[in-house]
């Protein structure tokens, strides 16, 4: 039997996320892309490793995207994109959060939330970027043996066709991004 439980963070709440990111970027300015990467997926295994409930499970799964969509090679992010996920990676390397990630089952739904707002911000980047995952499958698939064979032309009009689309839907938006005061 399983229990679904709402809550709602008034602006006060979110304000206390966005002070919590700051602070975060501010302490992580230091740090390389790499070493923010590292202590992300640092973050991720241990949830891995751990008994976490479904809502922090699933969106470790897409902070685990992020991670990879900054990583990917063939994905080519631009520099501004990269930047912004970069940022907000950077919180989830902080040691200090609301709830210490040893309590059990309560110790990661403060990072489940901050991963639920960055995917706020960052939604039309990880949907760009799954959708391109999803083609580069398909196509490997398709071709077989054959899909090495001017790989990075094939992927290049379809990421170029997937990027402007996300871009399209961004300016279009016309909600205002959680973080866009801090990134």
């Amino acid at each position: 039997m399983s229990i679904q439980v709402n809550f709602e963070l008034t602006d006060i709440d979110l304000e206390h996320f966005r002070s919590m990111m700051q602070t975060a970027i501010e302490r992580s300015s230091h740090l390389s892309n790499e070493e923010i990467i590292n202590k992300a997926r640092e973050l991720v295994d241990q949830m891995e490793g751990t008994n976490v409930p479904e809502f922090v499970r699933t969106r470790m799964m897409s902070l685990s995207a992020l991670i990879d969509a900054v990583q990917d090679d063939e994905w080519q992010m631009p520099e501004d994109e990269k930047k912004e996920i970069m940022l907000s990676l950077a919180y989830f390397g902080e040691p200090e959060d609301i709830v210490p990630d040893n309590v059990p089952v309560l110790g990661y739904i403060d990072d489940a939330i901050m991963i639920e707002l960055v995917l706020q911000d960052l939604s039309l980047d990880l949907k760009a970027y799954r959708e391109f995952c999803g083609f580069r499958a398909t196509e490997e698939a398709r071709r077989g043996e054959h899909a090495k064979v001017n790989r990075e032309s094939w992927l290049a009009s379809t990421r170029a066709q997937i990027r402007s689309s996300m871009r399209r839907n961004r300016s279009s938006s016309k909600g205002s991004r959680f973080f866009s005061r801090i990134m």
